[in-house]
């Protein structure tokens, strides 16, 4: 794995800059416009239970949906309903905590190279990417690149602020969204890559910092047909944040405590020169926002082009509606999964049109799909 030197490097490869703002203003949540009347009722399907704190789902273009659980291990539903192990090695992650086998992404030509991605813990001491070919019929899964990312850093004692979500940029870059690991210094330093929202070619491993001051990043969504990237984080007790991304951009977590982790300090903090303010925050109270996805389809009405963010404290889905700046003009929260089913780790929508999501309950986990109706 290589590293290109920090954000100085990034911003010269992609010609933009830090994003401009005024950081002492944190953004009043909008006001809760209910439901839109033109959002269809939505039907909710049991595919898989009996899951133990899974992270991610993801969708392969036959349609197959591949679940992983924190714990360790991937979980395939097939096209005929069919549900069934996909076996593969786990015996080096660490898993404790808020760490361990987290975010998934599939090579955008997956329909070629069966290639897929996974953000995991490792006993060695730190998280690595790994990539993976998945066997035709999905019974098994197999280290191709171990890691193809690696040196992110871990929390051993606790496991905390892990990360890790993974997604794909339009450009083809690996987007990988890194934790903190509750170390005050980490977010701020241009040499780690934690607290960072990271690039990397997904065939080399070449991995650059492409945004920083970050806590723990949960969600990352690219809107369609814009190239906008936006992430979602967790904040301490107050300010969950959705950051709209640029390469470059400080978005302003400095928890250094002169060697303490000082969660009093703001999410964005006003100090700190050019730094980005967040396009949401919860407020006072947070909701523990996590995975996020873009819907879009004319079956979905007035959901389409809404960004859907799984919540977990708050258990839900968070719908916000954004303008074309990626300003949030409008929130509510998805009836039909208020409170319904616990904790949401992951919305996202497959390429079938539908939405999929877990829940984050432990013991008795879900996967979820979730339609317009008729």
């Amino acid at each position: 794995m290589r590293i290109l030197a920090g954000l100085a490097v990034l911003a010269l490869l992609t010609g933009c800059s830090a994003a401009e703002g005024d950081p002492g203003l944190r953004p009043a949540p909008p006001t809760s416009t209910g439901t839109p009347t033109g959002a269809p009722a939505l039907d909710v399907e049991v595919l898989a239970e009996g899951l133990d704190h899974p992270w991610d789902v993801v969708q392969a273009p036959d349609g197959t949906l591949l679940v992983d659980e924190r714990a360790g291990g991937f979980t395939a539903v097939l096209l005929d309903g069919t549900v069934q192990e996909v076996r593969a090695d786990f015996g080096d992650l660490f898993a404790d905590g808020e760490t361990g086998l987290m975010g998934l992404a599939l090579d955008p030509d997956f329909a070629e190279n069966r290639r897929l991605y996974s953000c995991q813990g490792d006993q060695d001491g730190d998280i690595d990417v790994v990539a993976w070919t998945v066997a035709p019929d999905w019974s098994s899964a197999t280290r191709v690149a171990d890691p193809l990312v690696g040196g992110l850093p871990l929390n051993e004692r606790s496991g905390r602020h892990g990360g890790c979500r993974l997604e794909f940029a339009p450009d083809g870059a690996l987007l990988i969204g890194t934790g903190d690991t509750a170390t005050g210094t980490v977010p701020q330093d241009p040499d780690s890559l934690g607290g960072k929202v990271l690039r990397a070619d997904p065939a080399t491993g070449e991995v650059a910092v492409w945004t920083s001051g970050h806590r723990n990043v949960q969600g990352l969504a690219v809107r369609p047909g814009t190239g906008q990237v936006f992430s979602v984080e967790h904040g301490p007790d107050r300010d969950d944040e959705v950051n709209l991304l640029r390469a470059g951009g400080n978005y302003g977590w400095d928890p250094d405590g002169g060697g303490s982790y000082d969660e009093s300090v703001p999410m964005t903090d006003p100090s700190i020169p050019g730094a980005v303010p967040s396009v949401w925050s919860s407020g006072d109270s947070t909701l523990a926002t996590s995975g996020a996805t873009f819907v879009a389809g004319e079956e979905w009405g007035d959901y389409d082009g809404q960004l859907l963010v799984a919540l977990l404290k708050d258990q839900g889905v968070l719908a916000l509606r954004l303008d074309d700046a990626g300003a949030v003009v409008g929130q509510f929260q998805v009836p039909e999964l208020d409170d319904a089913y616990g904790r949401l780790r992951t919305v996202q929508q497959g390429g079938d049109g539908a939405l999929y999501a877990v829940t984050d309950n432990g013991g008795d986990d879900r996967l979820l799909r979730i339609t317009p109706r008729g």
